[in-house]
């Protein structure tokens, strides 16, 4: 039993521990007055944390650290102006999927998704740049639209060749990586579950630098490991000038707080438990009984009932267990030292655990199918399906949600399908992708796939009708289909306001200043991720005294954008009794209307969250 303390609480302990867990990168480590290391808290680092300007510092200490880092810091903190648009167009099964497909700019992506997915996010998966030489680099500027960026940035020639690269003779190799993955592993944080885990893939560039930064942002303590994994299972062909070949990558996994693997289901025969002498306790292993930690002072003996020979040794059980044991023959009399029993039904977890070495997975089957299933576009060393699978499998429960924000060709989201098919999971995806460009001199942009994006929708469209039709009537109902949403400016006029303006009542003070070219469907989008609505909720349309009425999450928001609102359209949507309602403060039909609007929800409705746009 625990003892009682018998003093009060160091509240000084109890501080520290609280500002670590908010800003696990301030914690850090000085000299004082004695000359000893002891721990603190980087004021700096902390001020930087609640200031929209960059902060000198000048203090000395064990830190990781680079060029920029402390811009780094503000842009991942600081505020844009964008919304994300839906594109029926280009999505599959919009109103009933699960899933999501968003194209932009993942960092801007990922301040969006904030409010909506904050903490909601079991497992991230990203594949970044490897800062090989050759990498796409990010060019953050908030000030540009994606088409301006996309074309501002210079990443191709005029015959397609890729000019934006990140090569060692710039002078700013490391830096301009850590500089852009920095920010976005920031904001992955804080969309994870405390139950949930990052899973990040990287080789020998940047491995030691990623280990750096993800002990900075979630802390040394929830480091889980570097797991390795092999490309190809053999060193055959011609040998390089040292003599060895790399096979291997890593996949860095940290933990929000509590995150435990799913772990890999027992398999009886793999897994040594068999029954040879057909006890009806059923399948069983040898397992050992003797302690390899205990001293020897601790040894005592047992004895076979059968014999009378005597065993003295350090055992695992106490002897009082042992004796139990013996008693219900549960123990192997061995010539060298018994052991016990182990039956596979009596097993406490129905999974065992996973090594941190993976194996091997071969890309070559996974490019072979790929071929037959998009012949048009030619994938250049694509991660294997079955590394994904078993990332999902071991990591993810069957009712838990993906996200991959460097989606790329759409890997995990074939995963994912496929994973579901196998076990009748009902795991869901978010992929986020920039649509990079295609180079025009390939197969691809030839075939008509101007940027990566599109050829991740279409993988994810042919991956799973071909999936639901090999799995039969056991995946009718699989959620095979993802909404495309697009980043995009805001559907508020920028002249209005600066984005550090902007304040969380919908705008409640900016009436008509909408922009023309949105529909009521983007001002759905934009209310959903302000109100922190999951963006996969389900949307029905019906029409009330002529005007278009969004009924998101089975009444839980109710919205309409029209210009003709009536005193029918708003007691209607008042009686329904939803959470929140939201209208176009320009779209009331008359001033009495507008005057009329709140005293018929304080009638019919009161707890109802009303807001105007």
């Amino acid at each position: 039993m625990d003892k009682l303390k018998m003093q009060t609480v160091n509240k000084a302990d109890e501080n520290f521990k609280k500002l670590a867990a908010m800003f696990p990168n301030a914690v850090t480590e000085t000299i004082d007055e004695n000359g000893e290391v002891v721990r603190a808290i980087d004021k700096d680092v902390l001020m930087q944390e609640i200031n929209t300007r960059v902060v000198d510092g000048k203090e000395e200490r064990y830190q990781f650290t680079w060029p920029d880092k402390k811009k780094s810091v503000l842009l991942a903190n600081a505020p844009i102006s964008k919304t994300l648009r839906p594109c029926r167009e280009e999505s599959v099964d919009f109103d009933t999927t699960e899933n999501l497909y968003i194209e932009g700019d993942n960092l801007e992506v990922l301040k969006l998704l904030q409010e909506t997915y904050l903490g909601k996010i079991k497992v991230i998966y990203i594949d970044p740049p490897y800062n090989t030489g050759t990498d796409f680099v990010y060019n953050d500027d908030f000030a540009q639209s994606t088409e301006e960026y996309l074309a501002n940035s210079g990443q191709f020639d005029d015959v397609g060749n890729r000019l934006v690269t990140n090569t060692e003779c710039n002078g700013r190799f490391h830096t301009d990586w850590l500089n852009m993955i920095y920010p976005r592993l920031r904001l992955a944080k804080d969309l994870l579950a405390d139950d949930g885990a990052i899973f990040v893939s990287i080789d020998e560039h940047e491995h030691e630098n990623l280990i750096h930064i993800m002990n900075e942002i979630f802390g040394e303590s929830n480091y889980i490991d570097s797991i390795v994994w092999d490309k190809k299972g053999s060193a055959k062909g011609v040998p390089p000038r040292n003599m060895m070949v790399n096979v291997h990558e890593y996949i860095v996994a940290y933990q929000k707080s509590e995150f435990k693997f799913v772990g890999e289901k027992r398999d009886a025969e793999a897994d040594g438990f068999k029954n040879p002498d057909n006890d009806p306790r059923g399948p069983w292993r040898e397992s050992n009984i003797k302690s390899t930690t205990k001293p020897i002072e601790q040894a005592f003996t047992i004895v076979d009932p059968n014999t009378g020979r005597e065993y003295h040794n350090t055992w695992a059980f106490s002897k009082e267990s042992l004796e139990r044991m013996i008693r219900e023959n549960r123990i192997l009399w061995k010539d060298s030292l018994p052991k016990q029993k182990e039956f596979m039904n009596e097993l406490t977890n129905e999974n065992k655990a996973i090594k941190s070495n993976w194996g091997v997975f071969d890309a070559q089957s996974t490019t072979v199918y790929l071929k037959k299933l998009i012949p048009e576009v030619k994938f250049d060393n694509p991660k294997p399906i079955n590394l994904m699978k078993y990332l999902v499998n071991v990591s993810v429960g069957k009712d838990d949600l993906v996200l991959d924000f460097f989606s790329g060709s759409a890997t995990t989201a074939h995963a994912i399908m496929a994973l579901n098919a196998e076990d009748g999971g009902n795991r869901k995806f978010i992929m986020v992708q920039i649509p990079e460009e295609t180079e025009k001199v390939s197969e691809a942009y030839k075939a008509g796939y101007k940027n990566i994006c599109e050829i991740g929708k279409e993988r994810i469209r042919r991956s799973g009708s071909q999936i639901k039709e090999d799995a039969g009537l056991m995946a009718q109902n699989m959620d095979i289909g993802f909404r495309v949403l697009k980043c995009d400016s805001s559907n508020m006029k920028d002249v209005f306001y600066r984005p550090d303006e902007v304040e969380q009542t919908l705008f409640d003070n900016y009436a008509n200043n909408i922009k023309e070219d949105r529909t009521p469907e983007d001002l759905l989008f934009q209310v959903m991720l302000d109100l922190g609505i999951l963006l996969s909720s389900k949307i029905k349309e019906t029409t009330i005294g002529g005007c278009k009425v969004f009924n998101v999450a089975d009444g839980f928001l109710y919205a309409c954008f029209d210009n003709n609102i009536s005193d029918e359209v708003v007691t209607a949507i008042a009686k329904e009794q939803p959470y929140y309602a939201v209208f176009r403060d320009s779209g009331m039909t008359s001033d009495s209307v507008l005057t009329n609007f709140d005293q018929i929800f304080a009638s019919i409705s009161p707890s109802t969250v009303r807001k105007v746009l």
